[in-house]
């Protein structure tokens, strides 16, 4: 048996107002191929299928699209969790319809646990995977609210709840590992020790949701991990992974290597473990340094010879703000047919208390989260002040609102 693990797909993504529709299409395109050149059975998307709870009728299309198309492959069953940027109530819109289609949806965590478990059968009707199909498990999903709590409180709790969830499974799996048939978990968290991008959104606000790879059930095969961006294994633990997202979703990932990860099982053992490089159909190039480090750079650029044309963030270290920037650095590249826009950054470059260091601040608003802006409008109002109780409750706050608009 053959399964492809993947994630963090995000369609209907911007970068700022650019629409990276093409590139997933590209990408869903080849998946399809890849899904007939290696005959895969099984395919997991492990969560972020959308970018938000409300995505755009483009990015529907692309996703049904997708969904039918699969029937045309060797892949018999199709199994998607929601992550963190997925409506609960969107994803599982279509769970009965699609069941018939052999794609199984758990957009949240069902009011019956062992929903959760789902069986894959072979031709004889044997049953020859099972996978715990865990979405991105939410407050309510893991524990009580609980009032007065401190942060250290707060966060064993979460963990204690994130374990516990996975740990239930082990009465529900025992029949099938005494019968050597293969067991399969999915995630969308953030494991200790993952490198991230600066394309995550934190879930569990500040990652109090990290767990540990030997925090994980030993009876699990393998666990088909979404959330962080970049591929990646968990403690050197080759059989708890993150497939990472099959696009480059900010300029901090211009030099991931996108991928998707397929598994083959034989006898109830994991037999072989690939890493399939996913094509760049658009470079995302990023350019630091002072004015005249920026324009050399940029006047020495190759094409990358991609399937579309490459985009670009410039950030110039100045000490005063430059108006006409985008014209000067548009200037530069009206020959090179390679680039289609670039994204100009200014960062201000002053002395800091110590003349023998200097400190670069952005003055791009879209480049500071919520928390950044909110430490430093209190650094400014209280600057000698204990603040650690209003930041307990900012994080409760930004907490349940990104809850929220992801629709739980």
């Amino acid at each position: 048996m053959r399964i492809l693990h993947t994630a963090d797909w995000h369609l209907g993504k911007r970068l700022e107002q650019s629409e990276r529709t093409d590139e997933h299409q590209a990408f869903l395109n080849w998946l399809i191929q890849t899904l007939r050149t290696e005959n895969i059975d099984v395919l997991i998307v492990a969560g972020d299928i959308f970018d938000t709870g409300s995505p755009s009728n483009t990015a529907f299309e692309q996703y049904y699209s997708f969904l039918r198309q699969v029937k045309d492959t060797p892949c018999r069953e199709v199994i998607i969790i929601g992550g963190n940027h997925d409506a609960v109530s969107t994803l599982n819109a279509p769970q009965a319809l699609l069941k018939y289609f052999n794609v199984h949806i758990i957009g949240g965590v069902p009011e019956e646990f062992a929903d959760q478990l789902i069986e894959i059968r072979d031709p004889a009707g044997e049953t020859e995977l099972v996978v715990c199909a865990v979405p991105f498990l939410r407050d309510r999903d893991i524990r009580l609210s609980v009032a007065g709590e401190t942060g250290e409180e707060r966060e064993s709790r979460i963990k204690a709840g994130i374990c516990a969830h996975y740990h239930k499974f082990k009465t529900f799996i025992s029949k099938y590992k005494l019968n050597q048939v293969p067991v399969i978990a999915t995630g969308h968290l953030f494991a200790a020790g993952s490198s991230t991008s600066d394309s995550e959104k934190e879930i569990h606000v500040g990652n109090l949701g990290q767990i540990g790879g030997d925090q994980f059930p030993e009876e699990f095969n393998y666990i088909a991990l979404g959330h962080i961006h970049r591929p990646q294994r968990i403690h050197n633990m080759d059989h708890i992974r993150y497939s990472g997202s099959p696009i480059p979703l900010s300029f901090s990932e211009t030099d991931d290597c996108k991928q998707v990860i397929i598994l083959e099982f034989e006898k109830g053992e994991m037999t072989a473990l690939k890493e399939v490089e996913v094509p760049c159909t658009r470079k995302l190039i990023r350019i630091k340094g002072d004015f005249e480090k920026v324009k050399t750079k940029l006047v020495l650029l190759d094409d990358p010879q991609t399937l579309y044309p490459a985009w670009v963030e410039v950030q110039v270290e100045t000490e005063s703000f430059i108006f006409d920037l985008e014209e000067q650095l548009n200037t530069l590249i009206a020959h090179k047919t390679f680039i289609e826009r670039i994204f100009p950054r200014q960062l201000r470059v002053r002395p800091a208390q110590n003349l023998d260091e200097q400190t670069g601040e952005a003055m791009a608003l879209t480049d500071l989260d919520p928390k950044t802006v909110f430490l430093k409008r209190c650094a400014a109002e209280y600057p000698d002040q204990d603040l650690s109780a209003l930041l307990t409750a900012f994080d409760e706050v930004l907490e349940q609102m990104t809850q929220k608009e992801s629709g739980a």
